[in-house]
């Protein structure tokens, strides 16, 4: 979202400034060729004055002084003329001994020339004919004031187009805003999806974000649906077997295959194999975290239900204790988190002396949950082999051994980490660590 904003920031001030100062030169070109066009008649009428002031005299073409104007006059006034005859040429006296290079093309001069005290001048060139006389007369005047007045002018313009450029990221940052406020907000729903605080997107969206809104939300419900079907019909799988594999225990026992000791521990074996098999597959089944935004851990509604049904199996002499901050929330699916802590707890109690307890804290990366208990232990030598699969360290407990391979199901679907270790209370303590999923912002 703010790699798109800054793209459409940049483009926008690239374009601004392109279109800004082309406008800008554009603008100050065009008024410099209306002013040189203005210019050009009125350096026109100072040359014809300049031919009108050529009167007859006793000697010939004289310049009548009279007729001048007085700017001529005076030193470096800023106006100038030159009047050029084939015997014979009249300069202003206020070009003082300055000889500026004249242009030789009539009409208005291309180009502006140096004149006196580092004046810049802007030349015309008139050609006329008095009789049989060819007359060239040139006059100039300073264009250094009308240069510094454009300056002047392009440095205000660019101060007003920084202002308007300034503005306008100011608008188009707000406009912007506004506009990928519907991006953000889907943003945060799909997050919210993403830690179980939803099911579904909003409906109510810009027109533009509905069809993929509905796109999404239909994909999510097909999804949930699609999975719940697959876990029901391993459900019933499950227990569709559970009676034809009750019936071929029992065909074990039965005197005709009793009489073969070999085959009938072969067929127990296999029995044994195939119900683990079937109870781990079903476990696995259930862990759909990693695929669907579903019901999350909250540890305030489902722990205490969890421990007085702990309570209940293992009887009320057992202190159960929980501890985790109050709005405790895991995202991680609910009947996962259950089933992860549920085994553990299980196995704790199945141990436990007098004591039982859990704890669960949260850091920005990841939960650790202790579960802690002042049964026996296990020695430091045999911890390591008592978390490999399908491994019993004692066949006295109640149980089938399975719950240790949920465990570890679940916390490598997770890509989590899980150790044992010395507990506090004597006995035996389950560390593990579960990393959070985070969404890319």
């Amino acid at each position: 979202m703010k790699s798109i904003r800054r793209r459409v920031t940049l483009s926008l001030v690239g374009s601004l400034l392109i279109v800004g100062f082309g406008l800008l030169q554009t603008s100050l070109w065009l008024f410099e060729a209306g002013l040189k066009d203005t210019l050009r008649g009125y350096l026109q009428a100072e040359a014809e004055g300049l031919l009108i002031a050529m009167v007859r005299g006793p000697n010939g073409v004289q310049l009548d002084a009279s007729r001048i104007n007085p700017r001529y006059q005076h030193a470096f006034s800023g106006s100038y003329f030159r009047i050029s005859l084939p015997d014979r040429t009249w300069r202003s006296r206020s070009l003082w001994d300055s000889l500026p290079d004249w242009p030789e093309k009539p009409g208005l001069g291309s180009d502006l020339l140096d004149g006196p005290q580092h004046q810049r001048l802007i030349t015309y060139r008139g050609e006329y004919r008095r009789g049989n006389l060819l007359v060239n007369i040139d006059v100039a005047q300073n264009y250094t004031p009308i240069l510094d007045s454009f300056n002047q002018v392009r440095l205000g313009s660019l101060g007003l187009v920084a202002a308007a450029l300034l503005i306008l990221l100011f608008l188009q940052g707000y406009a912007m805003k506004s506009a990928l406020r519907p991006l953000e907000q889907a943003r945060r729903q799909i997050a919210q999806l993403q830690h179980g605080k939803r099911r579904l997107l909003d409906d109510e969206t810009p027109e533009e974000l509905q069809p993929l809104v509905k796109q999404i939300n239909h994909l999510l419900t097909h999804t949930e649906a699609t999975l719940k079907r697959s876990r029901h019909a391993l459900g019933n799988l499950g227990h569709a077997l559970k009676t034809p594999l009750a019936v071929l225990n029992n065909l074990i026992l039965h005197d005709e295959i009793a009489r073969h000791p070999d085959l009938q521990a072969n067929l127990r074996e296999q029995l044994t194999h195939i119900e683990k098999r079937v109870s781990l597959e079903l476990g696995r089944a259930r862990l759909a975290a990693e695929v669907l935004p579903g019901t999350y851990f909250e540890c305030d509604e489902e722990l205490p239900a969890l421990f007085k049904t702990l309570s209940m199996i293992h009887g009320q002499a057992l202190d159960l204790s929980w501890q985790a901050h109050t709005g405790c929330h895991l995202p991680r699916d609910r009947e996962d988190m259950l089933e992860l802590l549920g085994n553990l707890l299980d196995n704790a109690c199945k141990w436990a002396k007098s004591k039982v307890m859990l704890e669960i804290s949260q850091t920005s990366d990841n939960c650790r949950i202790l579960i802690d208990d002042d049964g026996p232990g296990i020695a430091p030598e045999l911890r390591e082999q008592a978390m490999n699969r399908g491994t019993r360290l004692d066949e006295r407990p109640a149980g089938h051994g399975l719950g240790m391979d949920i465990v570890n199901d679940i916390v490598n679907a997770w890509h989590g980490t899980w150790i044992l270790e010395k507990s506090p209370l004597g006995g035996l303590r389950v560390r593990l660590e579960l990393p959070f999923r985070q969404l890319e912002n």
